[in-house]
């Protein structure tokens, strides 16, 4: 490959459409959805609420929609949501949950396993979030889940630990929401239907701009009821759709590709394997997430890009994500580039910025100290 092509491993929402997206969207069937519905968008729909074992589904622009959507379904003022600890919800959507749904939230330890909650958390909190003798205080009325869990490296919640989870929020009167963003990688790491991971839940929000690599969107599902609430809510929020169609046939390409996302997780095994032999501390993805202990961070970060490589960072933690715009020769180039870990990236704070080996083809370059 060109020494000089960078490697983005940030995310994976950095792919391009397909030529296969692109011919979709360019052919699109379009009607104005709000008018008359869309006939693409609405296929879009009907094909994900039936994955999702789900009655209805709705469009949405982006993820924070969809999962704002349903936060304001099910939340009222005076009352609280729990979550698992570091939850796209709770630190990644600007505070929506309680400035527009009004719902305080509640992060809960991680006591199931990283990014998993057990049902014991959830009946104790239910019950110690609320004193329902005392008028003033906050009564919790939503539990918000998240498979696969972004912050604690895409870890999967299996089919009966997330209904048992369920089962524990809906006896404690609470609803429940799933923010399955990444739910197909969770569905193809398990090898199950996507349905599968969903019982119990009230709504749930899955991505097509993410692993799948659509350009845009994403979709909620729940009842009848819900969708036709979630088309004021949508609205009442800026997002009354015209000819989606454009976009939503770039999703339904999207979803023939579900399977191929084993790829990306074999290959976040392969550069995981490759960055311990190197002296990395590596956490063992589950799916498409890596991520790295540095003891500088952005230092590290700034080092990785000087090199050829751009990362991200999440949780404290240097992540680097596979995606289908990647393959086995990206991951064999970044490990070259990166090379062995240096002293000051595991090393005491007091180190210099962070330096590693580097590939024979990026010249050497002083590294960065900082994110620009």
């Amino acid at each position: 490959m060109d020494p000089a092509e960078p490697i983005d491993l940030r995310s994976d929402t950095v792919t391009a459409p397909t030529p296969a997206m692109r011919k979709a969207m360019a052919d699109a069937e379009v009607a104005d959805d709000v008018l008359d519905r869309d006939p693409t968008m609405r296929e879009l729909e009907e094909r994900v609420a039936g994955l999702l074992g789900a009655t209805d589904a709705l469009w949405t622009p982006t993820g924070s929609m969809a999962n704002l959507i349903a936060l304001m379904s099910r939340l009222g003022r005076g009352e609280s949501f729990l979550a698992p600890l570091g939850a796209h919800v709770l630190d990644f959507e600007l505070g929506t949950a309680a400035w527009l749904a009004g719902g305080m939230p509640r992060p809960l330890p991680h006591d199931g396993g990283p990014g998993k909650v057990t049902p014991h958390a959830v009946r104790r909190a239910a019950v110690d979030t609320a004193d329902h003798g005392s008028y003033a205080a906050l009564r919790p009325a939503l539990l918000c889940l998240e498979n696969t869990h972004n912050s604690a490296g895409g870890t999967v919640t299996a089919p009966e630990e997330h209904a048992s989870v369920a089962a524990a929020a809906r006896a404690a009167r609470l609803s429940v929401h799933l923010d399955g963003a990444r739910l197909w990688n969770a569905a193809v790491a398990l090898g199950v239907p996507p349905g599968a991971l969903t019982v119990g839940a009230d709504t749930v929000a899955v991505c097509l701009s993410k692993g799948l690599g659509a350009p845009v969107g994403s979709v909620v599902a729940g009842s009848a009821e819900f969708t036709e609430q979630a088309r004021r809510l949508r609205k009442m929020l800026g997002g009354g759709v015209r000819q989606g169609g454009v976009m939503a046939a770039a999703g339904l390409v999207a979803l023939e590709d579900v399977d191929r996302l084993a790829e990306d997780h074999a290959l976040a095994t392969t550069l995981a394997a490759g960055l311990r032999e190197r002296g990395w501390r590596v956490r063992e993805p589950q799916t498409n997430i890596v991520l790295l202990d540095v003891a500088d961070l952005r230092g590290t970060i700034a080092a990785f890009r000087e090199a050829g490589v751009r990362a991200g960072a999440i949780a404290g933690k240097l992540r680097l994500m596979t995606h289908r715009d990647v393959s086995d020769r990206h991951i064999a180039a970044a490990l070259e580039r990166i090379g062995e870990v240096g002293p000051a990236s595991t090393g005491s704070p007091g180190a210099p910025p962070a330096q590693f080996g580097r590939s024979r083809d990026v010249p050497e370059q002083a590294p960065r100290t900082a994110l620009g």
